[in-house]
């Protein structure tokens, strides 16, 4: 059974008139799906217009032209139901230092109007592993604990959509995987979550399907596993028994590097040569082959490959 969209858009068209400069387009025609349940990452360089395209959705944004449709529901017609379904995190810790998280969290739902007896403040702090800081003061909690506050804020009218972006910008690697294994718990509940990221490595950890938006264009759309398949070339590195300059050879799609440890380090085209003929030749060279390595590349190279203009 095919999942149906928790996010539509179509010709999402996004322009800032500037009076005195020339006009910026910030999304230029987005035509997008986001599946319900799934982990969405959306990439881009700086500027690309992620932030743009999560402030339309956020109703902070007005945007030019295009179709939005959020959990079944019309942007320009519906704008409160689509705002109900939708929760965004923000990148910036906004957080009341005087108030804690119980609080704050109590506060946020009767922003939202949800009455007192349909707030969910308690299980929200279990799901962001904050009940043993219910009641610490917001100012000394530390900074994941803020993040996740800030997830928790995001959930106080139980959205089926969450928005995080940026989520680890600036956090230490430990507080990096807590906060990831807090959002798939999040997902594996039923949460839709789209995850704007520049660590592309995370997005790829995390994410089961990648948008890469550059320029207000988006360039790729398609599964984590398709994006990482794409990458045309391959990394070998060889280690052997005596140094050797092999750049000199001239063959179509494989290019040769040595380092002073004695290494080989060969990029080739997947589709056009084989392990094989690269064992050969460095073998002709009359050099022992003592170890070799492969990498299969990462999305950091789909992400070159399409964002190089």
């Amino acid at each position: 059974m095919s999942k149906k969209n928790a996010i539509s858009v179509k010709g999402l068209t996004k322009i800032f008139r500037e009076k005195s400069k020339k006009s910026i387009v910030a999304l230029n025609e987005l035509n997008l799906e986001v599946k319900q349940g799934e982990i969405f990452g959306l990439l881009g360089p700086n500027g690309a217009g992620k932030t743009t395209f999560i402030n339309i959705l956020s109703g902070t944004v007005l945007k030019t032209v295009g179709n939005v449709n959020v959990w079944g529901f019309d942007l320009d017609k519906n704008s409160r139901q689509v705002r109900a379904s939708i929760g965004i995190v923000p990148q910036e810790v906004n957080l009341d230092a005087f108030f804690n998280p119980k609080k704050l969290l109590e506060l946020q739902a009767g922003l939202y109007g949800v009455p007192k007896k349909d707030r969910i403040t308690d299980l929200i702090l279990k799901m962001v592993s904050l009940e043993e800081q219910a009641n610490t003061y917001a100012r000394s909690l530390s900074g994941g604990m803020k993040r996740r506050l800030l997830i928790g804020k995001a959930m106080v009218h139980q959205p089926p959509i969450l928005v995080l972006d940026e989520p680890t910008a600036g956090v230490d690697v430990q507080l990096r995987q807590d906060l990831w294994a807090n959002i798939k718990d999040l997902n594996k509940e039923g949460v839709t979550i789209i995850i704007t990221t520049h660590y592309l490595f995370e997005a790829q950890e995390i994410s089961d399907r990648i948008g890469i938006l550059n320029k207000g264009n988006l360039v790729a759309l398609d599964t984590t596993k398709n994006l990482l398949n794409s990458i045309q070339s391959k990394k070998i590195t060889f280690k052997v028994d005596k140094f050797i300059d092999l750049s000199n050879i001239k063959t179509e799609g494989l290019l040769f590097k040595s380092n002073s440890n004695n290494e080989i380090i060969v990029t080739y085209e997947k589709k056009r040569h084989k392990i094989e003929e690269i064992i050969n030749i460095i073998k002709k060279e009359g050099v022992k082959i003592i170890d070799l390595s492969t990498d299969d590349g990462d999305l950091e190279d789909v992400f070159i490959q399409l964002t190089k203009n």
